[in-house]
C-alpha cells in the first residue's frame, strides 16, 4: 500500500496557506515532497479568487474591510469562494499527475471521491456534481478548484460545517436590492451544511479525521502524519509576498 503524508490541522492567514499549498506543489514536481494531504482553516475569514477572476467585478472590498474579510487570488482556477472562519474546513491534495486521472472532470470525480467518503462516515449520503462540487440532498456542500503544474497537481476546496451565508452574499458582487431575506432563502436552498443536515455541529478534527479515512479507502493508500519540510517552509515564507501583493491580488 502507498504512503501520503497527512499534514496536521491548521490555522493560518490566508497568504500563508496559498503559500504553504504552491510550496508543496512546486517541490512535489522537484522531487522533494510527498504526495500531501492537508486541512487548514482559516484565520480570518477570507474571499478567494479564482486566478482568472477580476477583483472589481467578484467582492466589494468595502465591505470586506469593513467587516475584517481578508481578501486573497489563488493558483487554481474557478469562482469566487468565502470560507468562514468558524464554519469551514478546507483541504487540499498535492500528488502527481500520474495519481489521477487525465481528464479534468475525471480527476475531480476522484479526488472528491475521498470527501463523498467522508461525509458519509459522517452520516451524509453525499455525491458528485460535476464540475467540482458535492452535494448532498441536491445542495452543494463542497467546492474544489484544481491547477496542474509541473506535472503535478494542486485541487484544494472547502467543507462546510456552518458557513454565514448571509455574510458571504454581502461581500460577493451581489446588487444590494438583491440581497433580501428571500434571496437568502433561495441560496440557503441551493447550499447546505454539515451542520444543518445532521442537526448539530462536529468539531473541525471529528471532520478532519472522517475525511482522512475517506481518502484512505478511495485511493487506496495510508496516511503517515508528518509535518512541513524546512525547505517547504522557507519557499512559502518566500512566496507569502506574492500572496500578499497588491500586484497579484489585481492581477486581473
Amino acid at each position: 500500500m502507498k504512503s501520503w503524508r497527512l499534514l496536521p490541522l491548521r490555522v493560518d492567514e490566508p497568504f500563508y496557506s496559498m503559500a504553504i499549498d504552491e510550496a508543496i506543489l512546486r517541490l512535489k514536481a522537484g522531487g522533494k515532497s510527498p504526495n500531501t494531504l492537508r486541512f487548514w482553516r482559516w484565520q480570518p475569514s477570507t474571499v478567494s479568487l479564482g486566478y482568472f477572476q477580476s477583483v472589481d467585478r467578484e467582492v466589494d472590498l468595502e465591505v470586506a474591510k469593513k467587516r475584517g474579510v481578508a481578501v486573497v487570488r489563488r493558483i487554481t482556477g474557478g469562482g469566487a469562494v468565502f470560507h468562514d472562519q468558524d464554519g469551514e474546513l478546507t483541504y487540499s491534495v498535492v500528488c502527481g499527475q500520474n495519481d489521477v486521472p487525465r481528464d479534468i472532470e475525471k480527476s475531480f470525480e476522484a479526488i472528491c471521491e475521498g470527501l463523498i467518503r467522508g461525509f458519509k462516515r459522517l452520516g451524509l449520503d453525499a455525491c458528485f456534481s460535476p464540475l467540482n462540487d458535492i452535494s448532498v440532498g441536491g445542495k452543494k456542500i463542497s467546492g474544489s478548484a484544481q491547477t496542474r503544474k509541473w506535472r503535478c497537481v494542486l485541487q484544494h476546496g472547502t467543507i462546510l460545517i456552518d458557513p454565514d451565508i448571509r455574510l458571504m452574499f454581502e461581500l460577493l458582487r451581489v446588487s444590494p436590492e438583491k440581497i433580501t431575506d428571500k434571496f437568502i432563502s433561495s441560496a440557503y436552498e441551493r447550499v447546505t451544511s454539515i451542520k444543518r443536515e445532521l442537526g448539530e455541529k462536529p468539531s473541525f478534527e471529528e471532520v478532519k479525521e472522517a475525511m482522512r479515512l475517506g481518502f484512505e479507502e478511495s485511493f487506496g493508500v495510508s496516511f503517515e502524519e508528518g509535518e512541513l519540510s524546512s525547505e517547504e517552509i522557507s519557499l512559502a515564507k518566500e512566496l507569502i509576498e506574492k500572496y500578499a501583493s497588491y500586484e497579484w491580488l489585481m492581477k486581473r
